[in-house]
């Protein structure tokens, strides 16, 4: 039987007979910890990075090797339990938790194996990617992931990879060269450019679909010293800075990346007294290019207009990744809206200042991310990840420790979403929007959401795995079928 603590009163959601069933097919053959609601642990183990999101699974499975996992898998679909799969559990809408149902947690499996004569790393579910940056900093190497160092390196990458290299390297994805997947059937197989292709064509963009990604399989590109970290102007410099900035970052060599934001400044000792919590526009820079020439890169930008606070410098790699990992910190409220744009019109830099002004909480933001230069070097067919000619990101969330302020910061995202969707390309980056139904997931995949759900069907014909941006197990029954 699982373990119970005496002091713990029995919850409401416990069931007595998944109980039984746990200790008598699962417990044999799991080595990891198996949690219910009457662990004096569950409470913890259970949260996610978005505290907006507050759900009882009646099990948490925390595997520790691949033979876990397909226990797990195995249990919960002859079980008929609810599965979601967590990684790093950073995603907004919650996909990695459920109510009354099984959750597989890979967040014990953190195994990494640099090889750095081939340039490669082998990483395990449970990843983050800090975890990969400290691996593989010794040797100068990195992977192109994301901006803060505690996301998960499961979710991130199979939703598609945005982040500092972006524009030098490419998505996460296209630095993806295969996986090991645990089915819905429990069966474990390898994707790659040789095996199983079409599976490892829909990991590639086509989000926690398609089974358990148990281990990772990406090249190394040369990483070390960067250039980089935020510089600040003042509010009433937004509309010319954020031009400049699109200008700039559309022509720029693809060493050079930035994203631009609305933010408050934090009350952090790194920042002088008083600018405290003063609304600034901000972009933060990262140059991996030559450092005997980062300073002349530079020149026309601090020559823009004097940045009220300029941060930017020499950085090694993993600083700047982890730089805002402690004024973003688990446990915020969050709630995210997105889009991809292909241009950012003046028009549209007029309502982006309009609503950046009116940011309703010291957490909440506007960013644009870049995902020009080498991201563009695949075909929206290549990978399942469709926006290749997409230009930017743009994410809006409202953020705060207090879920009193919940209420106004949605609001606030949602009325800012609205008036900027008409500027957008009509999809958005799966990683950064909530669960808003399938409409929304087929508008972020356009033309490949019917390969993607063939090969659902394929590999998930009972769509086993739904907690996530959904795709719909869906067979083609003639040749007319557009699907």
């Amino acid at each position: 039987m699982l373990t119970q603590t005496k002091e713990t009163t029995i919850p409401t959601n416990f069931d007595k007979s998944l109980d039984e069933a746990v200790s008598q097919e699962l417990r044999p053959r799991f080595r990891g910890e198996l949690l219910n609601p009457t662990n004096a642990r569950y409470d913890e183990v259970r949260k996610v990075y978005n505290s907006m999101i507050d759900k009882h699974p009646a099990l948490i499975a925390r595997c520790v090797d691949v033979a876990d996992v397909i226990a797990a898998v195995n249990f919960g679909r002859e079980r008929r339990l609810e599965i979601a799969i967590r990684s790093g559990g950073h995603h907004g809408a919650g996909f990695s938790l459920c109510d009354g149902g099984l959750v597989i947690d890979l967040s014990q499996m953190k195994g990494i194996h640099v090889d750095a004569a081939d340039r490669t790393v082998r990483v395990e579910g449970g990843c983050v990617w800090g975890d990969v940056d400290h691996a593989t900093q010794p040797f100068n190497l990195a992977v192109p992931s994301g901006f803060i160092s505690t996301t998960g390196v499961g979710g991130l990458t199979l939703g598609g990879g945005v982040g500092y290299l972006t524009r030098k390297y490419g998505l996460t994805i296209d630095n993806f060269l295969g996986a090991e997947v645990v089915l819905a059937d429990g069966r474990l197989v390898t994707a790659n450019a040789t095996e199983n292709t079409d599976l490892f064509w829909a990991l590639r963009g086509g989000g926690g679909n398609f089974g358990v990604v148990t281990s990772f399989l990406f090249k190394l590109n040369p990483v070390s010293m960067v250039y980089g970290g935020p510089m600040f102007w003042p509010m009433d410099q937004a509309a010319r800075l954020l031009k400049f900035w699109r200008d700039r970052i559309m022509t720029a060599p693809d060493d050079l990346n930035g994203w631009f934001g609305f933010h408050y400044v934090p009350p952090a000792p790194m920042f002088p007294q008083e600018h405290h919590l003063k609304q600034v526009c901000v972009i933060v820079w990262c140059y991996s290019g030559d450092l005997n020439k980062a300073e002349e890169v530079f020149k026309p930008i601090r020559q823009f207009e004097k940045p009220l606070m300029d941060f930017a410098g020499p950085i090694p790699w993993p600083t700047l990744q982890s730089m805002f990992d402690g004024l973003y910190p688990p446990g915020l409220q969050w709630y995210w809206r997105a889009d991809f744009v292909k241009e950012i019109s003046d028009k549209a830099i007029d309502l982006h200042v309009k609503y950046g002004a009116q940011l309703p909480t010291g957490h909440s933001t506007m960013h644009l991310y870049p995902i020009n230069g080498a991201a563009h070097r695949l075909g929206k067919n290549d990978t399942a990840w469709s926006y290749r000619e997409a230009n930017f990101v743009q994410v809006i969330v409202g953020v705060d420790p207090d879920p009193a302020n919940n209420a106004p910061m949605i609001q606030w995202a949602k009325d800012y979403s609205v008036a900027l969707h008409p500027y957008s390309a009509g999809g958005a980056y799966v990683n950064m929007f909530m669960d808003e139904g399938e409409e929304r997931v087929k508008a972020a995949y356009r033309d490949n959401y019917g390969r993607l759900a063939q090969i659902k069907a394929k590999y998930d014909p009972t769509n086993l795995f739904h907690l996530n941006q959904n795709i719909k197990p869906y067979r083609k029954t003639s040749r007319n079928d557009p699907m």
